[in-house]
This record gives structure tokens, C-alpha cells and sequence, in this order.
């Protein structure tokens, strides 16, 4: 399910980092950790998990602030709206859509790092309506979709383009197992495959985001914008809807949506 909120800012900062996408994931398993510390620990440690592969199964997308001035030299953006939004989306049942409603509102949220961010207050969550599915769908995908393929003779995982010739059987991959991390009313036909269909539609802009910046762990992840359709069984289209497509979907990696 997938949830918009809207945030209002609350101090004179303008300055808001381009690579705050950290933050914002941080804010999130924040917010759920403080109504249920069990469920975020969860989540944070191991996700839903199979064949020793883990998943955090929620996603969010690029903040909306309207038109920034942009400080390219200095990574930043200068946010003149008063207003922004968000969209999140989780994996869970029905039942926890008042939840999760009443787990955002009212929050107060830093989002930045320790030289600049925004002081924001949630005013406002609701649900936003289900597309209409079909076994055929076209994205846009909104943040980067992330794809690597990591081998024994480099240390690093190579991040792969929507044109690298392993790219759709990686994402089949990485969406079955997630699909398949979770208990489901519907199973996927063993030969999913065969209707799986990935399409690019766009040229792909690749993407650096910087995650944990100024610490120790910091790291670069490469990621690609682009349009694309994709047919699959309807129970994949709606989990991706709400997880995201793609690898580090928890850290705001892979949001799309109906094009």
C-alpha cells in the first residue's frame, strides 16, 4: 500500500543536500522503531529473508519540493516551497493502513546532515489509491533502479545498466526472491520467466547517490533513471508497487510509477 504525506516546513533553513535519500530512510525506521521497537529491529536486521538473502520490504520516493535553485559546486539544493511531499509504500496487510497512518502523523523530522537539512512536520498521510493492473504495464521509474552483479575476481559489485545484457535476468532474480521472501495467497508459476517481459522505453540517465555521507561508512551507489514497460503476472506488478523494482529499495532506491 502506498501512502502520501505531506510536510510542512518549520525552521528558516533552506538548504536541503542531494544525496538526502540516507536521511530519509534513517527518519522512517526512526518513526516505525518508535511504535514498535520489535518490528523495526526487524526490519533492520534481517527483513524478510530467503535463501540467505535479506529484504526490507518498503520503499519511498524522491522528495517533492517544486522548483529548487540549484548549487550544483555545492551538492545542494535551496528549497523556496513551504511545502513538501513524500510518497512511502510498504508490504503489509489491509489491517495496517490506520497504523501506519497514525505512525507518521504529527512527526517532526531533521532531514539533512550536520552542515545543512530542513526541519519539517508531517501535517497530513492518506492512502493513495491502487492503479488498475494489468499483466502489461509501462513505469517511470522516479528514483534509480539499482541492478549489480558482484563476482570473485572484484572486491566491489559492478552496477549494471538497463542495457547490460544481464540486467533483466538480475531483475527477474532479485524480484522473484523477494516475492518469494513473504508468505502470499498466490504463488508464482515455476515458469515465471517465460512471461516476464522487460522493455527500456527511454535513454537511462545514470545516477551516483552517496549514501552515509560524512562517515565512516560511506558509500557510492549507481543507479539509472529511465521509462520502461513490463510484462509479468499481476502479483509482481503490485509488489512492486509497493516495494520498489530493483535492489535497496529500503534506502529509497527503485520507486516507479504507472506511466
Amino acid at each position: 500500500m502506498r501512502f502520501k504525506i505531506t510536510l510542512n516546513r518549520t525552521g528558516r533553513q533552506r538548504m536541503l543536500p542531494m544525496d538526502y535519500q540516507y536521511f530519509l530512510s534513517a527518519w522512517i525506521y526512526k518513526v516505525i522503531g518508535n511504535a514498535d521497537r520489535e518490528f523495526a529491529s526487524f526490519l533492520h536486521t534481517s527483513g524478510y529473508t530467503t535463501e540467505n538473502k535479506q529484504f526490507k520490504l518498503f520503499n519511498y520516493s524522491p522528495l517533492d519540493f517544486g522548483r529548487p535553485v540549484l548549487w550544483k559546486e555545492k551538492a545542494l539544493f535551496e528549497i523556496l516551497s513551504e511545502q513538501l511531499f513524500l510518497n512511502v509504500s510498504f508490504h503489509l496487510a489491509e489491517a495496517a493502513e490506520k497504523f501506519i497512518i497514525g505512525l507518521f502523523n504529527n512527526q517532526q523530522v531533521y532531514v539533512g546532515d550536520q552542515f545543512n537539512g530542513l526541519d519539517l512536520v508531517v501535517t497530513q498521510v492518506e492512502r493513495l489509491p491502487e492503479p488498475v493492473l494489468t499483466n502489461y504495464m509501462h513505469y517511470r521509474a522516479l528514483s534509480p533502479v539499482v541492478i549489480s552483479l558482484k563476482d570473485d575476481n572484484n572486491k566491489y559489485a559492478r552496477y549494471l545498466a538497463p542495457t547490460d545484457i544481464d540486467y533483466c535476468r538480475l531483475l527477474l532474480q532479485n524480484l522473484v526472491n523477494k516475492f518469494d521472501s513473504v508468505p502470499h495467497a498466490s504463488s508464482l508459476p515455476a515458469d515465471v520467466d517465460v512471461d516476464f517481459d522487460f522493455k527500456l522505453k527511454s535513454k537511462p540517465k545514470s545516477k551516483l547517490v552517496t549514501i552515509k555521507p560524512y562517515t565512516p561508512e560511506q558509500s557510492k551507489v549507481r543507479g539509472f533513471v529511465f521509462d520502461f514497460t513490463l510484462t509479468c503476472p499481476v502479483d509482481i506488478h503490485r509488489f512492486i508497487l509497493a516495494t520498489g523494482i530493483g535492489e535497496k529499495n529500503s534506502t529509497g532506491f527503485g520507486w516507479v510509477e504507472v506511466f
